[in-house]
Parts: structure tokens; sequence; C-alpha cells
């Protein structure tokens, strides 16, 4: 895919269990792809597990590769949003409680501010329950900012996180852990398999 592109306008990246891949220019880490190095640039980007997920995903009317970095984890969704969202949780067919958290910010988010009424199915209800026991109510349910290193606390005890230290990763747990960071949200093009930032406004 990336012999598509001129060498100078293309870079490599992604993970295989964790790990940079050899030969490629970035790795997995958010706090790699910088303005500077991937501005101008097209990235092609595979990784173990949510590759996979979007790809299983592509046939659906919109897909978004969600991380908690992003606004719409904040914000209501748009009066267009579909009426059967579908959240892909795990990570190499296992669950794993980070992608079960964000799943349950989500439901919550979506069933309180949404504008429509969600009949949840019994993993639904699972997500958003962990993801309001996890912390203070008026964290979980938006009302007060919710501190990345408490979120990173509790992200550690997954299946993911676990993984991340055990390769030296703590980093990316603290970088993964800003809800709401940015105002874009990354969505897939199907027809060319190209994630493309949807701006939110303000």
């Amino acid at each position: 895919m990336a012999k598509q592109f001129a060498p100078d306008l293309v870079l490599l990246g992604g993970e295989r269990d964790g790990e940079p891949i050899e030969g490629f220019d970035l790795g997995n880490s958010p706090d790699e792809y910088t303005p500077d190095r991937v501005e101008g640039k097209t990235v092609v980007f595979t990784t173990t597990n949510g590759t996979q997920a979007i790809n299983h995903a592509r046939t659906a009317d919109e897909v978004f590769p969600g991380l908690v970095r992003q606004r719409r984890c904040h914000r209501p969704p748009a009066p267009r949003s579909p009426e059967r969202p579908y959240y892909l949780c795990g990570t190499d067919g296992k669950i794993s409680d980070d992608d079960v958290l964000l799943a349950g910010l989500l439901v919550e988010r979506l069933q309180r501010e949404g504008g429509l009424v969600y009949q949840q199915n019994g993993q639904a209800m699972t997500a958003r329950e962990l993801w309001l026991r996890a912390f203070a109510l008026p964290q979980s349910l938006g009302a007060e900012i919710l501190d990345p290193d408490r979120l990173a606390a509790v992200l550690r005890k997954s299946l993911g996180a676990q993984n991340l230290i055990s390769l030296g990763l703590d980093d990316d747990i603290i970088a993964a852990s800003w809800i709401s960071r940015f105002n874009i949200l990354p969505k897939l093009d199907a027809k060319t398999m190209r994630i493309v930032p949807e701006g939110l406004g303000e």
C-alpha cells in the first residue's frame, strides 16, 4: 500500500503485539505522531487488533476508530447518528477492560445526551456500569473533569495496559487518558480504507 505514494510523502506506522514493526518509521505510541513528524504525509498504519476491527466494521454506514481523546466521547452524537450504533471491543479475541471502559463512556453519553432512546444489550449495560462504578459520579457523568492520572490508574489494571507496561510503554497509558483532548474525530472512508479527520466544531 505504501508504494502507491511518493517515498517522501508516506510513513509506515503500527505494532505487532505492542512492539514497533521492524523497518517501520513509527510505532503505536500516540505521542510519536507529532505534527512536525506527520504533517503533509500519508501514514500507512497497521496494528494487531485495530486493523482487523476496522476491516470487520467497514460495511457499516459510518465507522469511527475510537479513542477516549476524541471529542465525540464527551459530546453527544449529532442528530444524524445511526439508530443502531455498535462498539467493537477486545484485544486478540479477549475482553479487555480498557476497551470496555471506553465503550461504557460512549454508551453513557449516548444514552443520556444523544437525543434518542436506545435499547441496550447486555454487553452495553455491563460496559456502562463498569464506567459509572470506576469513578465518582460527577466525573463519570461528565459534570466534573476526569483527571488523566485518575483514568490512567484504572486503565493500568486492564489487559491492554499491562501489556504496555511490560514493554516499558507506560507513557502511552497517560497519553491515552485525556478525555476530549482533540476537537476532531477519525472517520473511515470505506471505499479507500483511509481514515480522515472529521471536524466537530467548537
